[in-house]
């Protein structure tokens, strides 16, 4: 992962069960400048066939159905399509993710060569799922949804007593509601968790708009994952709360201005602003026309533009000394 701000397109579920929209997902991904594309392994027969949808789900996706029926009809032929979308995310240029629910998923991620993993939030208190993941040692995002402190920890130590290098975690602060209201986004929780974990910490976006990833970016998160979708029109438990491709575009955009905005932490006069500083400060000059020998007072000098000549910091300097020259008025007074 580059030092950059490494932004992860989520397309998750919003193919539809579509080799053509999951492909288009990851074109549009690619296009908005997002470093990586992330779908997901979905597997209905991790659910038992009459647990309800979420709240959010009956909503967005408007059918009377269970969580087993909405998630089969999303399933896709993962043996054929993960090839096709590798290929596709090589020839765009993008990093090809995607996540797993159960210990076969993460089979088949490491099968696929695949060097990034994502703890869904809802496996982050799946004991079995955490240690053999921890065990393969891969660039781990840990995501932390519906998660108090000391279930983070429990994941965590996990995860790091079962082999993954502390070097190789990303702690994603997240919160599980779609869409997120913003008065539970809690951002400031990134600070605290960079403070106790001492990992990179990221941000899993789940707010309607750009602000909140973009406000994350700025409070310290290194890595934003943010739902996309072709349309939010399109019928699935997802779409409404993902962005369109302009907003994405937009996002991606936003955030690359702020990280060049952060800068390096140092103080220092910039070469853009460096230009105007002559023409902005002020010199020590002749208030009026000064004899040679005459005393330097605030009757006889005065500051003005531009700042070419002795500086103000010099004023006391200047102050009670006799002058060693005749000045003009305007002159820079240089004795």
């Amino acid at each position: 992962m580059k030092k950059k701000i490494f932004i992860i397109a989520e397309a998750g579920v919003n193919h539809n069960g579509s080799i053509k929209k999951a492909i288009r997902l990851v074109d549009i991904a690619a296009n908005a400048g997002a470093d990586a594309v992330k779908f997901q392994i979905t597997n209905a027969e991790l659910i038992t066939k009459r647990a309800k949808k979420a709240d959010y789900q009956k909503v967005n996706s408007k059918r009377n159905e269970t969580q087993y029926e909405m998630i089969k009809k999303l399933e896709l032929n993962w043996k054929v399509v993960h090839p096709l979308l590798i290929n596709r995310c090589h020839k765009k240029k993008v990093i090809f993710m995607t996540s797993a629910f159960d210990i076969k998923g993460l089979n088949e991620i490491r099968k696929l060569g695949i060097n990034f993993y994502k703890v869904p939030s809802g496996e982050i208190n799946n004991i079995p799922y955490l240690k053999h993941l921890g065990s393969f040692n891969k660039k781990t995002f840990l995501s932390t949804g519906m998660s108090t402190i000391s279930e983070i920890d429990l994941a965590v130590k996990t995860l790091l007593n079962s082999g993954l290098s502390k070097k190789k975690l990303i702690i994603l602060h997240c919160n599980s509601a779609y869409p997120t209201p913003y008065k539970d986004a809690n951002l400031n929780v990134i600070k605290i968790l960079a403070s106790r974990y001492k990992v990179p910490i990221g941000f899993s976006d789940h707010t309607l708009g750009i602000e909140a990833p973009i406000a994350a970016v700025a409070l310290g998160a290194k890595v934003i994952e943010k739902h996309f979708t072709i349309s939010k029109q399109l019928k699935g438990p997802d779409h409404t709360s993902s962005l369109e491709p302009q907003e994405l575009n937009a996002m991606v955009k936003s955030i690359r201005n702020i990280e060049n905005a952060l800068g390096r932490g140092k103080k220092i006069v910039t070469h853009s602003e460096g230009i105007n500083k002559r023409h902005v400060r002020k010199s020590i000059v002749a208030l009026k026309e000064i004899d040679k020998g005459e005393i330097f007072s605030e009757k006889n000098i005065t500051l003005k533009r531009p700042g070419t000549g002795l500086q103000p910091i010099h004023w006391y300097k200047i102050i009670g000394k006799k002058s060693k020259r005749n000045y003009k008025t305007d002159d820079f007074i240089n004795d």
